[in-house]
């Protein structure tokens, strides 16, 4: 009997897989343990090996496609085996077992039928037989939801061979390299330079010079609703003929310029459905809208770049304004400033729109408490310019003694060292800490792992090259995953002290100030010293106040006494 192969969860993150390579072809033998397919997920490109035996029936996607997780990969069974009750549930969204969908529509209304009819034939699009091949936007990174073409390497028309660079990706991350998996000519490009393309959307076509490529994006449905052509009646339509005649005898100029623009025809304007549902949205009447589709017809871009003119004024409140103004007294003359109102705006980047997506998140769901602690630097001072003497190549920075001292703490207090999983609280036993990397775009957070474990010089070592890295835009993806705890440093800035936004999913940050000059009071005598101030920002999910408080004061006399962190 047929079974239905599903696409399996090959990470904590996967959502979908993309079939990078399949190892069967349908009406193939497979045993258990054969290698069937390799699959890309968010993570890497894995290998799917099958747990089951018999013939390769169907498949669920071709080479570059997606499945989303519990998706339908394949199906095996006997050889020969009539499968189509599978498949005619697979594709009525069913479980697989044959069962036939409920009848929904049996009272649908007549004039739908040939809506219905004509999205059904629209699905049945057969692109077997095209010599070309949909090249979809690769997940990069962890957190990246879409990619923005930073440069294209190829034009259409050109070459592309297996391992050719076709573009560079602005993720939320870095700028990465696209190669090709594929060969053939670039027939399509899915955006330009600068525009942004879905994870899994449509990055390019590739394949057979000449080949129908538009019959691959018919069948993507990439334009959505805009392609289906919907014609409404204007707010006008429903007016008695008497009053039509009428207004048709005496015409405004708007309303007729309005006409001419938007393809209109007897109070009929075409729109479509998405574009009018936008335009209601916003209040906007369709008739004044300029379309730019196919035959005036309006569609999303028009909408969005519609520009609604100054209402004009009621004739009441016109016929009003002169007696106000005989009636108000005379303004006294103020003097005006004389300028010219500019701004700028800017795009915002993957990046920017991460850090924007994940700091909201993580401030408006983790309930945040503060504790801020004064530290006597003095010794660590003496400490640094002693070790300093002796270091080489590089030179010991006080944030590499305050990366050594949080690693060290918290290998004391694993309270800190947690994460909230939503049923759960992860205490981890290793320590990876994130440093914050200010870039020109936002901030980066690199991860020193086994910060613990590490000596002076080489989190000084390890704390250059990320932060070099960082600054490039040369990370990757696994060089900013698995933090366990966030240290944010903007002493080098004059800052004295600030708050932090905790990195989830981390369940403390560690905000730090800089070494100031100050008067000490110290057994009842004052005199000259240098301390510095530490803000720590936690989850309270997690961690409670003396929690929070005793890592505070662990982390102070480490730094007090910087002998302590070399044991």
């Amino acid at each position: 009997m047929a079974q239905i192969v599903k696409m399996p969860k090959m990470s904590d993150t996967m959502e979908e897989g993309v079939i990078a390579a399949w190892h069967k072809k349908i009406g193939d033998k497979v045993e258990a343990g054969d290698l069937m397919a390799e699959v890309e997920t968010d993570k890497a490109t894995m290998d799917y090996e099958s747990y089951d035996e018999g013939t390769l029936l169907y498949i669920g996607a071709e080479e570059g496609e997606s499945i989303p997780v519990d998706g339908v990969l394949a199906i095996l069974g006997e050889e020969g085996e009539d499968i189509s009750g599978l498949l005619k549930d697979v594709e009525s969204g069913g479980a697989g077992n044959g069962a036939e969908p409920a009848e929904s529509n049996a009272e649908a209304p007549k004039e739908e039928a040939p809506k219905a009819e004509k999205k059904a034939a629209k699905k049945k699009v057969d692109v077997s037989s095209i010599p070309a091949k949909i090249v979809r936007m690769p997940k990069m990174s962890d957190t990246m939801e879409e990619g923005v073409i930073a440069a294209w390497h190829k034009k259409i028309g050109d070459k592309v061979e297996a391992g050719d660079l076709m573009a560079e990706v602005e993720t939320d991350k870095a700028t990465m390299d696209y190669e090709s998996y594929d060969e053939g000519t670039l027939l399509y490009i899915g955006a330009k330079e600068g525009e942004s393309v879905a994870v899994n959307g449509v990055l390019a076509i590739v394949g057979d010079e000449g080949a129908d490529y538009q019959a691959l994006l018919d069948a993507e449905g990439s334009e959505g609703d805009e392609e289906v052509v919907e014609e409404t009646e204007a707010e006008g339509d429903t007016q008695p003929k008497a009053a039509t005649d009428a207004t048709s005898a005496s015409p405004e100029p708007a309303a007729q310029a309005a006409t001419s623009v938007n393809g209109a025809e007897n109070g009929r304007v075409k729109i479509s459905p998405l574009a009018r549902k936008m335009a209601e949205d916003k209040g906007f009447d369709i008739a004044k809208i300029e379309g730019s589709g196919e035959g005036g017809r309006i569609v999303k871009r028009d909408v969005e770049n519609f520009k609604p003119s100054a209402a004009p004024a009621p004739a009441k409140a016109a016929e009003a304004a002169p007696q106000e103004k005989a009636a108000a007294a005379p303004a006294p003359v103020i003097p005006q400033a004389v300028g010219e109102e500019r701004f700028e705006e800017v795009k915002i980047s993957q990046m920017r729109k991460t850090i924007a997506r994940r700091l909201s998140e993580s401030l408006f769901t983790a309930p945040h408490f503060y504790l801020t602690m004064e530290i006597n630097m003095d010794q660590a001072w003496e400490a640094r310019k002693r070790i300093n003497e002796f270091a080489a190549p590089g030179k010991i920075s006080f944030n590499d003694m305050v990366i050594k001292a949080v690693g060290v703490a918290l290998r004391r207090h694993p309270k800190v060292n947690s994460a909230w999983l939503d049923d759960k609280i992860r205490y981890n036993q290793h320590v990876h800490v994130g440093m914050a990397v200010a870039v020109d775009e936002g901030l980066l957070v690199p991860v020193i792992r086994f910060a613990d474990t590490l000596s002076l010089s080489q989190i000084s070592a390890l704390a250059k090259d990320l932060g070099g890295k960082a600054r490039s835009k040369k990370l990757q993806p696994n060089e900013m995953e698995g933090s366990t705890f966030t240290i944010s440093n903007l002493g080098m800035y004059g800052i004295d002290e600030f708050t932090a936004i905790i990195n989830p999913p981390n369940s403390c940050i560690l905000a730090v100030g800089g070494i100031k000059e100050t008067v000490i009071v110290e057994n009842g005598e004052m005199r000259p010293g240098r301390v510095m101030k530490v803000t720590l920002s936690c989850d309270h999910r997690t961690v409670d106040g003396a929690v929070g408080s005793e890592f505070l004061l662990t982390l102070k006399n480490l730094l007090e006494d910087p002998v302590r962190i070399l044991l």
